[in-house]
This record gives C-alpha cells, sequence and structure tokens, in this order.
C-alpha cells in the first residue's frame, strides 16, 4: 500500500522510556509492514533550548535506529509558530511532513491550521474515556479532524458514560508488530511482571465524587495478592525518591520491587523483560473501570504476541476479548488468584492461546490496513 502516514507521536522529551515509545512504536512498523512510509513527527516547545532539543532529537534517533526510522523524525513546534532553523537539527521539517497522504495524530494537541494542511487527518485516541473527558472538561483543545479512531470498544456506542462529544468514534484494536515481537521462552521460576507508573495526581470527578486515577490506587485492593499464591509476582514501578516507604510496604506483602528504569529504559530493554516474565500481571486506573471503557492495553499486547498469558483488570464487556484463554480477566481478589492457578496449571497451552490471541486480533499489519482502508474508502 503505497501511502505516506505522517504519525504524530509524543516521545521527545521521555527518552528513558522504551514502553511509552513501542505505544507509537508498533504503529508505525505495521504501516511500513503494509508498504507505507512513515514520518515520526515529534513537537517541541518552544521554550527548549537548541542544544536539549539536539539532545533529545539523539536520544530519539539512536532508540528509532535499530527499526529503520532514526532518518524519519521531523520536527514542529507545539504551538503554530515556525521552529527556528537553530533548533530545527537534523531531521525533516513541518513543510516535509505535511506532504503525507494522512496525519495519524496520537498525540492529540496540533494548532487547527496545521491539522488543515494534512490532505487527511486522523486522531486516534489512545486514553479511551480520559480523553474524551478532557475534551469535555475543556481541559484539552483538540483540532477537527476528518476521522477519528478509539481503541475503546465502548466509546461512542449507546449506553456508555463516556461522551462522544458528537462525533463519530470508529473502533480499533491497539496493535502489535508481532514480527518483532516473537514468542520467548523463559525459565519456570520467572515472575508475573508489569511495567507501569506508580502514583500520580491524577484526579476524576464521576458523579460528584472526585478520585485518585492512578495504579496505585488501581493496585490498592489486590496489594495482597502474593500471599494468596504460589505464583512470583513482580512489579517495575516508576517510582519517586520518596517512596521508599511505599516499597516496603509492598515488598513485606510479597512483591518483588524494581524502578522501571533500570528494565525498561530502551525499546530493547522493555522488550527484553516482557519476553522474560512468566506472563504479565496487571490492574488498571479506576477511571477504566468506572467508565467501562473496554480497553486492553498496549502493553499486555506485547506480552501476547511474546507467547506470556496476561491476567489484567476487567475493563467492560467486549466483542472479542476472552476472560480465561491466553487471556484471563478478573473482578476481584479471589478471581486473580485463580486466574493465576488455572495459567499455573495449564502453562505451555495458555502459551499458545496468548499468540493466537495476538496473531487474531492485534496483528499491526492487520490492524493499520483496516483503518487505512475505512479512511481512504
Amino acid at each position: 500500500m503505497s501511502v505516506k502516514v505522517c504519525l504524530y507521536a509524543k516521545t521527545l522529551y521521555y527518552p528513558t522510556g522504551g514502553g511509552h515509545l513501542w505505544v507509537y512504536l508498533n504503529w508505525a512498523l505495521g504501516l511500513r509492514a503494509l508498504g507505507c512510509q512513515v514520518i515520526w513527527l515529534e513537537a517541541v516547545f518552544p521554550w527548549t533550548s537548541a542544544p536539549e532539543v539536539q539532545a533529545l532529537v539523539t536520544a530519539l534517533k539512536h532508540n528509532l535506529e535499530p527499526y529503520g526510522l532514526a532518518e524519519s523524525v521531523a520536527l514542529c513546534c507545539a504551538d503554530d509558530q515556525p521552529l527556528p532553523e537553530t533548533v530545527q537539527s537534523d531531521c525533516l521539517d513541518l513543510e516535509a511532513a505535511t506532504e503525507a497522504d494522512l496525519l495519524l495524530n496520537m498525540r492529540y494537541g496540533m494548532p487547527s491550521d496545521v491539522v488543515k494542511r494534512f490532505r487527511r487527518s486522523v486522531l486516534l485516541d489512545i486514553d479511551p474515556g480520559l480523553l474524551q473527558t478532557w475534551i469535555s472538561a475543556r481541559t484539552l483543545e483538540v483540532a477537527p479532524h476528518d476521522m477519528y479512531f478509539t481503541i475503546g470498544e465502548t466509546v461512542g456506542k449507546p449506553g456508555t458514560q463516556i461522551p462522544d462529544l458528537g462525533l463519530e468514534w470508529h473502533y480499533t484494536p491497539p496493535c502489535v508488530a508481532l514480527n518483532w515481537w516473537t514468542p520467548h521462552p523463559t525459565t519456570a521460576d520467572a515472575p508475573f511482571t508489569t511495567v507501569s507508573h506508580w502514583s500520580g495526581d491524577e484526579w476524576m470527578e464521576d458523579k460528584g465524587e472526585v478520585y485518585t486515577n492512578d495504579k496505585r490506587t488501581g493496585f490498592l485492593p489486590y496489594f495482597d495478592l502474593p500471599q494468596q499464591t504460589n505464583q512470583a509476582l513482580e512489579l517495575a514501578l516508576c517510582l519517586g525518591d520518596n517512596e521508599q516507604n511505599e516499597v516496603i510496604t509492598l515488598q513485606e506483602k510479597g512483591w518483588r520491587i524494581r524502578h522501571s528504569l533500570e528494565i525498561s529504559s530502551t525499546p530493547q530493554d522493555y522488550q527484553h523483560y516482557i519476553q522474560n516474565s512468566r506472563g504479565e500481571f496487571s490492574c488498571v486506573k479506576p477511571s477504566c473501570i468506572r467508565l467501562q471503557n473496554a480497553w486492553i492495553s498496549d502493553r499486555t499486547i506485547c506480552y501476547l504476541a511474546s507467547g506470556k498469558p496476561a491476567i489484567v483488570q476487567n475493563t467492560g464487556p467486549s466483542q472479542f476479548l476472552p476472560d480465561s484463554a491466553g487471556l484471563f480477566r478478573f473482578n476481584n481478589l479471589e478471581q486473580a488468584t485463580r486466574c493465576l492457578e488455572k495459567i499455573a496449571a495449564d502453562y505451555e497451552q495458555q502459551c499458545h492461546l496468548a499468540r493466537a490471541l495476538a496473531e487474531e486480533y492485534f496483528d499491526a499489519q492487520k490492524v493499520t490496513k483496516h483503518l487505512l482502508e475505512k479512511v481512504f474508502l
């Protein structure tokens, strides 16, 4: 498929976020596998100095080089002003980016005048429920696009609590580049793991109730899980220096704790960590439960593609996600414990089912092809 796609990403200012980079990288690799030319567009804040931009660009290109995308990086200003030549560095500019047949906007914030310069524009929502809430509350302004896609199954559907903003939302699964994420055996004593931020200053409102919306709050009802199972459980968390007491509490409960920077600062490190895990165990942010967005994370599908069964919190009724076949979805501590034991009793088959699930629903080449077919009908 000979299409030039400009993927608007948000990774430049997070050079040590290997897992975060894969959110966008899987889409870029899927598009390229279709024969598309991919431009990787990043926004620069106007207050960032030229030396700082150069350092950030160098780090990004280093991370993208193994995947053949280092020379595809383009820069634009976060507002509608042109970037100074001293900041542009050795990247493509916005003029080159807007020559693309399609803008795939995964960063959200882009001035309307810039969006209009593209032949076709798609907003891809990777924060289902949150994005629509942010826009509705006017904490985020998003320019009009030609089409709107979301990885939340219930967005735009009857009965959902998620505001549709008067827009037509098209569902797409998240995707994983299967030729880069292949099944990988591991040792019998490897732990079930996950990689995540932990506490955060994020708040949501639900029917007048304000609640904390971070991973720590999601995990709180499951702090005692290691005491209910013989399976090893490990959390790779982004922790602050002031959270040492939290580490001690979790370790006393039986969790193994690692700092995410130790194991996922590059995309290769992140992949190595996942592929050497026994599987994934993870909870979600409370908003996913309250909004019932039927979401599955970009991280979880990387586990599945690697042939690792995943145990994740149930985010609502799905048209296709299984509850106990390669992917296990739980609603409480008792169910989470049973899921771990079921996988342990039938591990090899569950590994096979995990990979099969990734191949059927999350193959990046299939997912991106379906999206492009909808866009260019």
